[in-house]
């Protein structure tokens, strides 16, 4: 974001307001692309709001994903602070967004009816002479792995089974991914995450 994007975002009527309504109502957003910015944004609201109080943090995530490692980063950042972490799907949960939304308990993944989830396999474009080439190949390998892991967990599938299936785009409508066990729950109202 350049400084013009920055003052328009700060300029923006109840913007302030907004977010300190959310910050007291122990709410954060993660909606776009995750990238860097992101992660710091939230994972500093995260430890903010840990730091005020234990009482339950709710995340709202719409995401298409992006860079594995701000997801991871977040992912780890859910696990690491002491209040319960409630997540809340809606729209899409994509790739590393999903990555984040597996962070929670299963009994605290929570799903708006017409969420679609897309789990797959890490991809990257590298460019370079044919040694590194082959060393970015093989972090890939390692970083699918273990997302595999980290999803057949949170899921209770077998590693097999998520490896198979994460071979290509995985689309799951949300009555599937409860199925599946990446949702612990399909809500129509907020009075039901409690």
């Amino acid at each position: 974001m350049n400084n013009e994007e920055d003052s328009a975002e700060k300029e923006k009527p109840g913007s302030e307001q907004i977010q300190k309504v959310l910050f007291d109502a122990r709410k954060v957003f993660i909606t776009g692309e995750i990238n860097q910015d992101l992660a710091r944004d939230v994972c500093a609201r995260l430890m903010a709001m840990a730091h005020v109080s234990d009482d339950p943090i709710t995340v709202i995530v719409s995401s298409p994903g992006g860079h594995v490692e701000s997801g991871d980063m977040i992912h780890d950042t859910i696990k690491f602070i002491k209040p319960e972490v409630k997540m809340l799907g809606t729209g899409w949960v994509a790739s590393a967004g999903a990555l984040i939304y597996v962070a929670a308990k299963k009994e605290n993944r929570f799903a708006l009816p017409n969420t679609r989830f897309l789990l797959h396999q890490p991809s990257g474009g590298v460019r370079g002479d044919a040694t590194n080439i082959d060393i970015a190949a093989q972090e890939i390998v390692k970083m699918r792995t273990r997302l595999n892991k980290i999803f057949a967990e949170a899921t209770g599938q077998s590693l097999k089974k998520v490896a198979a299936d994460v071979d290509r785009d995985f689309w799951l409508e949300c009555s599937d991914a409860l199925e599946y066990g990446i949702v612990g729950k399909i809500i129509i109202s907020d009075v039901e995450m409690n």
